[in-house]
């Protein structure tokens, strides 16, 4: 089975996609530090809302097999540098968080942008709290 490791701005809905996709309670707590799950690895955003810790990103994300960038959809400015996947060796993934809570696709299709061209090869619109998820 296949390892991936989530990387997103604090509040993003990673933890939340976490227990949606291991069919655990949506219980939300903040993220101290790298929590495993059975084939995820969620990150602090911290980590990437701080230069300082890219290279704990950067060596966490060895264990990984793909590297997902999160981006919650009502948030209006990008999480990650221009090409940030760039630096890893691996598949490059995007996903969108929070697709419920907006009424119309702008938001949506922003933030897709924001993941393409932080070097995402392929992006997911999802919703962790009804379950939704599409291209």
């Amino acid at each position: 089975m296949k390892k991936m490791i989530m990387i997103g701005k604090s509040g993003g809905g990673k933890t939340t996609l976490c227990q949606r996709m291991h069919q655990l309670e949506l219980d939300y707590r903040k993220t101290q530090g790298i929590d495993l799950y059975e084939n995820v690895i969620d990150t602090p955003g911290e980590y990437i809302e701080n230069r300082f810790y890219y290279k704990a990103l950067i060596v966490t994300a060895a264990e990984a097999d793909v590297i997902a960038l999160v981006q919650d959809c009502t948030e209006a400015e990008s999480s990650f540098p221009p090409l940030f996947g760039g630096v890893f060796p691996k598949p490059v993934i995007g996903i969108v968080t929070k697709a419920d809570l907006v009424e119309g696709q702008n938001e949506i299709e922003q933030a897709k942008e924001f993941l393409v061209l932080a070097g995402a090869e392929k992006v997911f619109v999802t919703s962790a709290m009804d379950g939704s998820r599409g291209p």
